[in-house]
């Protein structure tokens, strides 16, 4: 199965509360955290979700 790699940018910080459970459901939390994570269509919609706040990349 594909993977992406996510790293997320922007802060959690004065964002909706939706928001950052999203982030802490992909198992990000802070700043500059990356995750190695299966490309599967809840894990694409959490990440469109919060779009503005990661780097998405494919992983090798």
């Amino acid at each position: 199965m594909n993977k992406i790699k996510v790293t997320q940018l922007g802060s959690p910080i004065a964002r909706r509360a939706d928001q950052r459970e999203t982030l802490i459901g992909l198992g990000l939390n802070k700043r500059h955290r990356t995750r190695v994570l299966e490309d599967t269509p809840a894990v694409r919609g959490m990440v469109r979700k919060v779009a503005h706040l990661l780097r998405v990349e494919a992983a090798d």
